[in-house]
């Protein structure tokens, strides 16, 4: 445990050891618990970005990567018309 002093504007500064696990603009909360001040990161996701971090859209992310690496991918197309063809024989 490192000794830290609050400064004017109750302003302090981060322990080398613990600074290692942040960087500078990330978010931190901090909530006192049984007398305790706790410090967590905390990711911050723009609203319209947010369905990317959901577990189902990781999930679909990681089968869509298995099957790439598996070589189950058509194209590149040439044009528009290729593509939908080879979708609709891949759907029958």
């Amino acid at each position: 445990m490192a000794l830290v002093k609050v400064r004017q504007n109750y302003q302090i500064t981060i322990p080398v050891e613990v600074r290692k696990s942040v960087k500078v603009g990330d978010y931190l909360d901090i909530e006192k618990k049984e007398g305790d001040l706790v410090l967590k990161p905390v990711k911050m996701i723009h609203p319209e970005q947010a369905y990317f971090h959901t577990k189902e859209w990781q999930d679909a992310e990681a089968e869509a990567d298995r099957e790439i690496a598996s070589g189950k991918t058509v194209g590149p197309f040439d044009n528009i018309d290729d593509a939908l063809n080879a979708l609709k024989k891949a759907k029958a």
